[in-house]
């Protein structure tokens, strides 16, 4: 988890990356937590659509019921994600690719969105991982 590694130890700014692991979900969750970090996750394999990613991601970062499911309210409950005394948020995106490459528009704001919460003065440190295959993302580094 080298690159994983580094992020979580401060050596890499926390950013929107794309990342390779092949680790199961639940033990990229056991590093993030007992590096002191929050994780969430959003199934990309099952939830391919706009429509399922903002519900997973709703689900996943376990925003309120008023949650409206568009990228407005998206952006709005991200601000409300803050790290508490923990180190920050890692959001493992696997399998961004099926909505990358089926919706671009949807990906390209979703990505926005999750920049704008990334790149906040408030709330804590916040790290999207980009798993699994699909489309170049430029401006999108390798955390690899």
């Amino acid at each position: 988890m080298s690159g994983l590694a580094g992020l979580l130890a401060h050596h890499v700014e926390p950013g929107i990356y794309r990342w390779h692991g092949h680790f199961p979900a639940s033990d990229v969750r056991h590093t993030v937590e007992h590096a002191g970090w929050k994780f969430a996750e959003v199934d990309g394999w099952h939830h391919t659509t706009k429509a399922e990613f903002l519900e997973a991601i709703g689900r996943s970062l376990h925003f309120p019921d008023y949650y409206g499911q568009n990228f407005d309210a998206l952006a709005d409950c991200l601000g409300d994600v803050t790290a508490g005394d923990s180190e920050g948020w890692v959001l493992l995106w696997d399998g961004w690719g099926p909505l990358a490459r089926e919706d671009q528009r949807a990906f390209s704001v979703a990505l926005s969105v999750l920049g704008g919460r990334v790149n906040a003065d408030k709330g804590g440190r916040f790290a999207v991982l980009l798993r699994g295959d699909g489309p170049d993302v430029p401006g999108v580094p390798s955390l690899d």
